[in-house]
């Protein structure tokens, strides 16, 4: 399938079939397509949290807001993480970049506030985002991105101590029955000329 096909016929699952696995194979790409993800002068300031664990997903379902039956069909969740300890984050910036890269950090960012530099940290998790649904849509994995959640909450769950949750995506296969697929609920973008513009 080429990659447009693949956007075109993505959507955000909201039914899952628990019966329909995805393989190991396929979970051991996603993974390595997240360690490849893109960041600004490759910071890398994220954990992701791949779960499959029956009992972890039903726990974290009480605290996932309106995505709990989502989150107990689903194949997997995975939860995207940014780092909280910007200490520890700088001193292994310092070790693992270039100059030029820890100059520019050292420049426009270290003079930030912590609360800052931490936003700055959550886009780079969103980068992250962005290429993982992408590359799952490519393999025709389902997957549904998560912001409805109780983050502090997923946070003691998964035992996460210098990370915090940011935001979850299930994965997995559709139930055939789901009312948001393509094929039942047509998608709604903008028109291209209403979000393109080109300067020649």
């Amino acid at each position: 399938m080429s990659f447009i096909k693949s956007m075109q016929e993505r959507y955000s699952t909201k039914m899952y079939d628990a019966s329909r696995k995805i393989s190991q194979t396929q979970i051991e790409e996603l993974k390595e397509i997240l360690r490849m993800s893109p960041s600004s002068i490759n910071s890398q300031p994220w954990n992701f949290t791949f779960i499959s664990d029956i009992e972890t997903k039903n726990e974290l379902a009480k605290v996932s807001q309106h995505n709990s039956e989502k989150v107990q069909n689903c194949d997997t969740l995975i939860v995207f993480s940014r780092t909280n300890n910007v200490q520890s984050f700088e001193d292994e910036l310092a070790e693992r970049l270039p100059k030029g890269a820890v100059g520019y950090y050292n420049q426009f960012l270290k003079p930030k506030t912590n609360e800052q530099k931490k936003d700055w940290f959550e886009k780079q998790v969103y980068l992250a985002l962005g290429v993982f649904l992408s590359a799952c849509a490519n393999m025709e994995i389902d997957s549904t991105p998560m912001e409805g959640i109780e983050a502090e909450k997923y946070d003691k769950i998964l035992g996460l101590e210098d990370y915090s949750s940011i935001v979850a995506v299930a994965i997995g296969h559709r139930d055939m029955e789901d009312f948001n697929q393509p094929e039942k609920k047509a998608k709604s973008r903008k028109i291209l000329n209403q979000v393109i513009n080109s300067v020649q």
